[in-house]
């Protein structure tokens, strides 16, 4: 089959990103940093305390039986709308087109909440330093430096993540090396396999944190367009994120909890005042002195802006596929004639981002506890939905033709995997509320937006069925050969 020059010029950039840099770029979401600092003490104090190091452990393994599935579907499909490509390949078009409007919804609500975080993070830190500016200017300013960025080449976008990413493990693993070193509070013999610890305090809590330190592994897909030998890279890139962040969050909660001891660890955490980074950072200046806390307090705010532009970029590249086959208009599908980015969609996110920042800027709301929590939750919700969806697509795309895959590929991974995430979106749809602190209507009218998101993609594809049925037959359909 022949194309026009006019097509094959609106394209992304091929063989731009290799192994290293399509992890970096997933890994950079998952925000390694922020994780520990964030994620991992608030999982200790209302999760499972420390049956955590266990529960990473199980969650990794979840997410390997779920790429199993997802990878087999990646060997045959090249195509930067991911999850919506593999749904519509999978299911049909009209769930295709669900998932892709659940996509831009979870996508932009991560990115967003994330620059609420960025901002409260700025705020503090620069604020230490004498460069004291409201937290909805250093949101602004992040979203300046991001849109730039998305805007340009994607290697360029690599680089940049590849250099934050790989600080941010750096200091991490300084603390943990300073740990590991001293001994710990009480020594460091703690049990990995207590079932005991495993199942204390509340054990889904303690998932949905954990869970949260692995969204976006799921996005490698997205950069097939921009791989080199995607059929391999992609995968690899995959597995590699999954077990990076597995393990790096195995040993730094490990290490965290030796830090205070077993214990003490509860105590110490509940006198923080329920404060995320308070903790990682009082244990970064007792075990490695106060100038690494000091630099890790900087790189805590490089690591959310880092897994801002990430997220920017599945965004982006969402949009420019939904414009390209017809779910948007197709000014949305086009790529910059220089860059070969996705900047229309590019520029839509960064609007989207100023005005829904401007709007809790406006209203006196609170960057962390209010757009950090109840947005970012909200995106934590879609993509969990979308990646049991993905995993059922599996199934059905490989019953049509098996490709030459193993029935364990094939089948029973992604069931597996699909029916886990499937129970995990029902209780977090069910106890939003209480999740994320938002009481009354608003516990119910958030989670509802994911719903409300597939109704809108129904009508999309419903009506490009309509107007184009052949278009419509081939959503989701490879872009490279």
């Amino acid at each position: 089959m022949t194309t026009s020059t006019a097509t094959q010029a609106n394209q992304l950039r091929k063989n731009s990103l290799g192994v290293g840099a399509v992890a970096f770029m997933v890994i950079s979401a998952a925000a390694p940093l922020t994780g520990a600092a964030g994620a991992v003490p608030l999982a200790f104090l209302l999760g499972n305390g420390t049956g955590l190091p266990l529960t990473f452990i199980l969650v990794t393994l979840l997410m390997l039986v779920f790429a199993v599935g997802y990878m087999a579907m990646a060997r045959h499909i090249s195509n930067a709308g991911a999850f919506y490509a593999f749904t519509s390949r999978g299911l049909g078009g009209m769930a295709g087109g669900a998932v892709s409007a659940i996509a831009l919804l979870s996508y932009n609500c991560m990115q967003i909440g994330l620059l609420g975080l960025l901002g409260g993070a700025a705020a503090g830190v620069f604020g230490g330093f004498g460069l004291v500016m409201p937290w909805w200017v250093w949101s602004f300013i992040a979203i300046a430096l991001v849109g730039f960025l998305g805007y340009r080449r994607v290697d360029l976008s690599a680089k940049i993540l590849m250099c934050l990413v790989l600080l941010e493990y750096l200091i991490v693993l300084i603390v943990d090396a300073a740990i590991l070193i001293k001994g710990g509070d009480s020594g460091l013999s703690i049990p990995l396999f207590n079932t005991t610890n495993f199942f204390s305090g509340s054990l889904p809590v303690a998932i949905l944190f954990v869970m949260g330190c692995f969204i976006g592994i799921e996005a490698s897909t997205i950069y097939a367009e921009e791989a080199r030998d995607p059929e391999t890279t992609v995968p690899r890139a995959t597995y590699l994120s999954i077990i990076t962040i597995g393990l790096f969050f195995l040993v730094t909660s490990w290490l965290m909890i030796a830090a205070s001891g077993v214990d003490k660890l509860i105590p110490t955490l509940s006198a923080t005042g329920y404060d995320p980074t308070t903790y990682l950072f009082e244990v970064a200046g007792r075990y490695a002195g106060g100038t690494v806390a000091t630099i890790m307090g900087l790189l805590f705010v490089t690591s959310i802006f880092a897994a801002v532009s990430a997220f920017h970029s599945y965004i982006a590249r969402y949009t420019y596929v939904m414009g390209r086959e017809g779910l948007l208009p197709s000014s949305f599908g086009v790529t910059h004639a220089t860059f070969q980015s996705p900047y229309m969609g590019s520029i839509l996110q960064t609007i989207v981002a100023v005005i829904v920042v401007g709007a809790f800027a406006a209203l006196g709301l609170d960057p962390i506890l209010n757009l950090f929590t109840w947005i970012s939750q909200i995106g934590t919700l879609g993509i969990i939905a979308m990646m049991s969806v993905a995993s059922f697509a599996v199934v059905a795309f490989f019953n049509k033709d098996a490709h030459g895959e193993n029935a364990f590929a094939s089948k029973i991974a992604p069931i597996v995997a699909g029916l886990i995430m499937l129970a995990l979106f029902i209780y977090i749809f069910m106890n939003f509320g209480g999740l994320t602190g938002t009481s009354g209507a608003l516990g119910i009218i958030l989670p509802a937006l994911v719903i409300i998101a597939a109704v809108v993609g129904l009508l999309m594809a419903s009506r490009l069925k309509s107007a184009d049925a052949k278009r419509f037959g081939n959503l989701g359909q490879n872009t490279i050969n």
